[in-house]
Formats: structure tokens, sequence, C-alpha cells
């Protein structure tokens, strides 16, 4: 270890140095392998963001794509400017690096342009990636962007599949899960990774808002939140709350989905995880002037993920996020899969923060007590890690090898097993489903669901499936969910092992907490004596009939229905607990469309008070939905009771015994990382790596470096030489952050020089391959170095203070001696806030040393 500047302090005297050295840190996360890293090597802020990144996120040196022409600036590319500086490099590194098997999230490093732009058509970089660009259809009386093509739809959504199985049918070319990491400075940026990272496994108990505003216009999802909430109930979990309410005025919260054109949030709203956005026109146009509150808000007060359109939009729910993204976190999907799982529409819609947090993630246990560090391997060897499940409901049912972080083999794999027979018992009737060959988890849930679906007659239970979950409603309005009873079970059947699980999330069904509500669209000029009626049966068997008719020339269908509205509201036969109220008035002649909405509700929650019928009559100038009778139980999937089946693979006790040609791969220095997979939609990776060393051949190789050390300014030059035997060498080649960086042919030694400021701030590893005139190669053990800043510290008078460079949310340690030559004593650890870290020195006689490192 070596430290930074050292001062001096006697009263006012002070010394300045610039030197700055600090600890490498060791970190593996679940998620890495999966991601490629892009930075705009033109930007500093971008490759520093995009290093620490991989540092934080355990993404492999090859994982990085480094956009070395663009100099655009941040806001607009055209989709030609996409395709040649993006796009195509991505599929290439892909392709080149063999990470095809892999891939699967993109993370684009702050300083690329968020929107991609024909001049008629605005689609987000993060959708384009996601399944390519979109040019909108012809929109009449309205901005095109208003439109909502076929083919931007996504077929990913509300699938709860892994993305590997459920990528978007809609998709242009390959298809990843993109997010941007960004703000308007690098420190900004660097607290959203740092609350990301720290939300994993953290299970938080905090509430999720979804709030209803009294801007009709933008709280339209208000329809989705019954739902949402009640999903999240049926798993237990009560913390997503629905309310009417404005105000964004919270602190210490999960979550947060509204509707609202400007909005300010507390610095400590959210906890880490969280997901935040407000339906809006533009909100996804984070550094524009636009007079409405840009996504980074959330992000600022620190949510780990949030979205918002690039484009005027219109209120189209399905371009915004369903608030059942909730529930895709509480299962344990990472933010990046919650958020595209939630969004029918997205090509619009910018995704901003760290696609890798999973705060309801459960991680297995692993062990690899047979291969310890430095073991020595050739030939032909057994590979035995042992995984063990978090729980008994999450078994495990795949284990893969990676070697130097790229994918190399399936070490054993337990889908459902052909001939396990899986029971589900409703109400004491049962049902049995006989898994078919090839089948996986999404096609066993669907099969169930169809063999519940023949026997509803009987059992009075709807299914439907949703990847690995079915959820179950039931069909009896008379019957309280608490007395649906549902069990399962799972047996071998046929087979020779039982693999195949099947789980209720609660024994009975549950209840709805829902309100029904019938929608009402009246469309057209009413003319003179136009008139709209309706007439209410309630539950008692009483009718009540209203109804108002225009009598002025030019009057709007939005003043004739808000009469009615108001007939209904003050009507004292409809004022009791098995009345109605309406609600939710939209009037759309404003906006060049003569048409209005309103909803009708029971004044009390639940299936049974929804059981209200309405009669609807116009005259004929009129057009109104829904025609005939019907009760206010539009939303009656909300309203029946519920429960979930959740299909499960796998072993809780995953124990590899896998066969490793060792022949394969280079010579030299290895990581091998077994990684297993949840037998789960979720698919939760858990890691376990050793490091080996393989020699199958007499080829060998050292590589040197200089400086010593570990810790590297961005101004020097760094040198590396390797070394290799014996001399019939075909190719020496040095490999960083990035991938290749040098090579040359038929040298047996060579010297390679890299620029730190190349690299950029953070940690790099390198390591040389060595490749024979036989066609054999060996790699050579990895060296790290961390790049740092050229640092300062100085002493501030009145009162005396230290102050250096800092980035905000690091810690670093103050030291002091007296003397150069004797031991450093530790006096505080200060976290930054912002980026100059301070620390006031205390008054002394005594002359003293300080210096200032940075804590791993």
């Amino acid at each position: 270890m070596l430290y930074p500047a050292i001062v001096f302090v006697r009263t006012a005297f002070f010394l300045v140095c610039c030197l700055w050295f600090a600890a490498v840190p060791a970190w593996a996360g679940g998620g890495g392998f999966n991601v490629i890293v892009v930075v705009n090597q033109n930007s500093t802020n971008s490759v520093q963001l995009g290093n620490d990144y991989c540092e934080q996120r355990g993404v492999p040196p090859q994982n990085v794509l480094r956009l070395t022409n663009w100099t655009g600036g941040s806001i607009n590319w055209t989709p030609g400017n996409f395709q040649t500086n993006l796009l195509n490099p991505l599929l290439a590194l892909m392709a080149s690096r063999g990470l095809a098997h892999q891939a699967q999230f993109v993370l684009l490093s702050m300083d690329i342009p968020y929107r991609v732009t024909d001049g008629s058509s605005d689609n987000s970089t993060t959708s384009a990636l996601f399944y390519g660009f979109k040019t909108n259809t012809a929109f009449a009386g309205g901005p095109a962007s208003c439109s909502l093509p076929d083919n931007t739809s996504n077929s990913y959504a509300y699938s709860e599949l892994p993305f590997t199985e459920a990528p978007p049918d809609t998709a242009v070319t390959n298809s990843f899960l993109a997010m941007m990491l960004t703000d308007t400075n690098l420190a900004a940026a660097e607290n959203i990774l740092s609350r990301g990272v720290a939300a994993d496994g953290t299970f938080p108990t905090q509430t999720v808002y979804l709030a209803k505003t009294s801007d009709w216009a933008r709280n339209v999802r208000f329809t989705e939140f019954d739902n949402a909430v009640f999903e999240n109930q049926v798993a237990g979990n009560g913390a997503v709350v629905r309310l009417d309410t404005d105000s964004t005025a919270f602190t210490n919260l999960f979550g947060l989905l509204t509707g609202l054109a400007d909005l300010s949030l507390p610095a400590n709203a959210f906890v880490p995880g969280a997901l935040g956005d407000s339906l809006t026109s533009f909100a996804g146009d984070i550094f524009e002037n636009v007079g409405q509150t840009p996504l980074l808000a959330f992000l600022e007060a620190g949510a780990a993920g949030s979205y918002g359109t690039v484009v005027e939009p219109c209120n189209y729910t399905q371009k915004f996020p369903d608030p059942v993204d909730y529930f895709y976190q509480a299962r344990g999907f990472s933010v990046a899969e919650a958020y595209y799982q939630s969004v029918l529409n997205p090509f619009e819609g910018l995704l901003v923060g760290d696609p890798l947090a999973a705060p309801f993630a459960h991680t297995a246990s692993a062990n690899w007590d047979a291969l310890t560090n430095g073991t020595r391997l050739s030939g032909p060897v057994v590979l035995s890690p042992v995984f063990t499940a978090a729980a008994a409901n999450l078994p495990l049912a795949q284990a893969d090898l990676f070697v130097d972080g790229t994918y190399f083999q399936t070490l054993t794999n337990l889908p459902p097993e052909a001939g396990n027979v899986v029971s589900v018992t409703l109400n004491g009737d049962a049902i049995n489903y006989t898994v078919p060959a090839n089948a996986n988890l999404a096609t066993v849930a669907t099969g169930l669901a169809a063999a519940l679906n023949l026997q509803s007659g009987a059992t009075q239970v709807k299914a439907l499936p949703f990847g690995d979950r079915i959820e179950l409603q039931s069909l009896a309005a008379s019957v309280p969910g608490s007395n649906v009873a549902v069990s399962a079970s799972t047996a071998a059947g046929s087979a020779a092992m039982l693999n195949t699980w099947l789980a209720p999330a609660r024994p009975a069904f549950l209840d709805s907490t829902a309100t029904g509500y019938q929608v009402v669209t009246i469309s057209n000029s009413p003319g003179v004596g136009g008139w709209v009626q309706v007439t209410f049966i309630k539950t008692n068997g009483t009718m009540v009939t209203l109804g108002v008719t225009n009598t002025v020339s030019g009057a709007t269908v939005g003043t004739l229905a808000r009469k009615l509205v108001n007939l209904i509201n003050t009507n004292a036969a409809l004022q009791t607990a098995d009345g109605v109220v309406a609600s939710d008035f939209g009037d759309y002649d404003p906006y060049g469309e003569a048409e209005v909405q309103f909803f009708l509700y029971p004044r009390t929650a639940g299936w049974a008070a929804s059981e209200i019928l309405a009669t609807w009559t116009t005259s004929s100038s009129l057009v109104l939905t829904p025609s005939g009778t019907n009760p206010l139980a539009d939303n009656v999937s909300d309203l029946r009771p519920r429960n979930h089946l959740y299909v499960s693979s796998g072993a809780n006790s995953l124990a590899v015994n896998a066969v490793f040609d060792t022949t394969q791969i280079a010579d030299g220095d290895h990581e091998l990382t077994a990684v297993a997979y949840e037998g789960t939609s979720v698919a939760t990776q858990t890691r376990v790596t050793r490091r080996v060393r393989v020699q199958n051949t007499s080829l060998s190789a050292t590589l040197s470096t200089t400086p010593g050390g570990t810790n590297v300014l961005l101004g020097q030059t760094l040198q590396f030489t390797v070394s290799a035997t014996p001399a019939a060498i075909a190719s020496l080649e040095l490999f960083s952050t990035g991938g290749s960086w040098s090579v040359v042919s038929n040298q047996a030694a060579a010297t390679f020089a890299v620029s730190a400021s190349d690299l950029g701030q953070g940690l790099h590893p390198f390591y040389a391959l060595v490749t024979g005139q036989s066609g054999n190669r060996f790699q050579t053990a990895t060296v790290w170095y961390r790049v740092v800043a050229n640092f300062s510290l100085v002493l501030a008078n009145a009162p005396p203070t230290l102050c250096w460079p800092a980035t905000a949310g690091r810690q670093y340690e103050v030291q002091m001696a007296t003397n150069l030559l004797g031991v450093f004593q530790t006096l505080a650890i200060v976290t930054a806030s912002n980026s100059v870290g301070q620390w006031p020195v205390s008054a002394t006689n005594r002359a003293a040393f300080y210096r200032v490192k940075l804590d791993p």
C-alpha cells in the first residue's frame, strides 16, 4: 500500500504534493457476466463510470465496448449513427468474443445519446437496443408520436419468464435489456450505482405508493393499481398501497408511481432498490429544459431505476410502466427485468438506472471443497461444486461453467422431468397433470392451467398462466375466498426421479379489497334534443332512472355528460352504501375530440357490491359504450378471490459432477466460475470461483510490469513485458478492460506500453495470451492496476481544514504521524458527500504530517 501526498501542519504551514494510491478491493456480484458495458471513449466521465460499474458488478473485461468515434453529444443521434456507432459494434463484439450465449443486459455509461430520431419518429436508445427502432404511423389531429404501431408491442411484457426464453417477437436484431446509467454529473451517476448495488438481497419492507393524482390526463394508470396491489397481497407483500394524492413529499419509500408534469422529491425519498416514475410527456428528456420534471429526480432521490418518454407519447398506459413491476421485483426479478416486463409498448421510453439491482433475489449457498485456489490442472478433470438452495420452494435447476468470465459449458441441468405428475386440489376436487417430454416451466404451467380450466365447471376456479406462475381466480361470487381451499403435490410418476415442484402462494384464496367500476364513454355532438339516460338496478332490486336532454345549440357532449354526472352524484337513492358514484371525469373536447369519459363506482368495495346493473340508452346523435345492461365490474378479474400456483424444477441440493477438458483452453492461469440458477423464472444466480493453473504443453510465459505496486496516475504510462518459452512463438497479445490492447507477431518477448489515460480511472486487469507456432496457447497470471486521478491534498485556513478531490459516497481515511519515518495513525474515516473531501485539523503546538487514504 502506497499513500498520497503528505501534508505537514504546524499552525498555518502546509506542504502540498500530488500523488494518490488506493487499495484494490475484491468484489463479485451475480449477473455481471451477462452485462455488456458500453462507454464513450471520448468522455472521461463515461469511461470512469463504466469502469466503476464493472468493478462493483463483477463484469468481465471482455464485456466492455468502447465507442471511439462518437463526439455528437448526449441527447440525439440518427438511426444511422446509432447503428454505426453502437449497434453494429455491439453485435460484432458479441460474435468475436463468444458472448452470444450469455449477454442479456446492456449498460450505457453516460454521455451517450438517449434519443434516436429520424426527423419524424423518436425512440429512446434503450428501447432501440431492446427491440429495434420503430417508426410512427399517421395520426390525425395530433403529433405522429401519439400513435401506437402494432410492431411496437413487447411480447416479453407480463411473461414472467427468463429473458432468454421470451425475447420480444418484434425485435429487429438481437434483443437486450438495455438501461442507461447517467445524470447531470459523474458524482450523481456514481450515487445511483452505489445505491443499486447496496440494494441486492436487502428484502426491503418499506411502502410502495401508487398515487392517483388530480391530473386526469396523467393519472390514467390508476386502473392498473388494484391488480398490482392484489398480486402483491396474494404473495404475502402488503407494502404496495394505492392512494389519492398529488403529494410527493414522501421519505423512506420503496417505490412511487404517480402522474404529474412537475414534482419535487426529498433527497431521501427512496431506500436502495426502489423504482419511481411519473406518467407525463417529457420525463425522458433528461438533459433538456422542457418544463417538466425529468426522471432523474427519482434517481437523485434514491431510486435504483426510473422511466420516462423522450417525445410526446399521449397518455397511452401501454407506453408506461404497469405498477405490476413492483410484484415482479418482489418475486426477485432485477430492475431491468421488472421494468421491461411491465411496459407493453416501450419504444418511446427511456430506462435509466442499475439494471442488475435485485432487492428480493434469494442467493443460494455454494462451496467447492474439492478445488482450491492455485490447484494445477491438466487433461480432463471432474468438477464438483455443491450448491444449496436458499429455501425449499426455490430449488436449483442448472449450473454452468464460465472460464475467465465467458460461458464454457453447462455442468448440469434439471428441467421438469417427463413423467412427473403435478396435482392440485381445489375444495376437494383433484386435478392431475403429467409433465410431457421436452417441457419447461412455462409449458408445464400452461398445460396445468388448461387442465384446471377443463374442470372449472366443478371447481368454479379459472386458471391463467404467466410464465412459471398460474393465477387462480374464484368464479363463485357468493363464496368468500377463505372458503376456497387449495393444495398441491408432486410425484415422480413414470419418471426415475422427481424434480418438478408445485406450490400455492397460500392455503386458501384471498378476497379482493378493490372496488368495481364501469367505464362510460360518450362521443359526438349532442345537438338540440340529444339525450342520455341510465337506469340503475341496485343489488336489492330497487331501480333508479336518470336522464338529461340538451336544449342549447352548440353545446358539447362534455357539457351534457357533466349534467348527468351531477344528477348521479346528487340523487338521494344512490347515496347509500348500495348506491353509485360517478367520478374520474375526462373531457377530450378541448383537445379536438368530441368525446367524454367517466367511471361509475359502487359506493362499497368488493365483488358483491359491483353487481349493481346499469342500462344506458341515448339519442341517435350520440354513441355510448357500454351498450345494454352491465354490472359495475369492468375490472371483474380484480374483484374475484385470487391465489397463485408456482411451478419450479431442480433440487434443493445441486451436486455437480461434470468433466471439464482443460485441453480446450489455453495453458496458464484462469478463473473457473460455477454459476447455479434458481429453478424458477427468476433464475437468480449463485457463483463460486476458483483460480487454477492449467498445464498441458511445454509452453509458458511471464508478464512483468512497470511501475511496481497496484496504483498509477492518469498521466502515467504502463509497461508490460511478456517473455515466452520455447521461442517458436506466433503471437503475443496483451488484454485489459475492453479486450485486446496490442499484439505482436513472431517474437518470443515484447514490451507493451499502455497509457493510463486511455484506460480511465478505475480498476483494470492485465494479462497476456501467448500463441505458439504449433497452435498451443498460454495465458499469464493477471495483474491488477487501479488508475486514479492526480491528487492534491491542501490545507485551508480559518479553521485549518484538510481538503482533497473526492468521489461522493466513497470513504477516506485521514492519517497522521509526527515523523515521516514513523507509523501513521488513523484519526478519522470520512465519507465524502460531494466532490471535495474535508476534515478539520485540530490546533496543536506539535508538528505533524497528514495523509489521506481511499478505503477499498
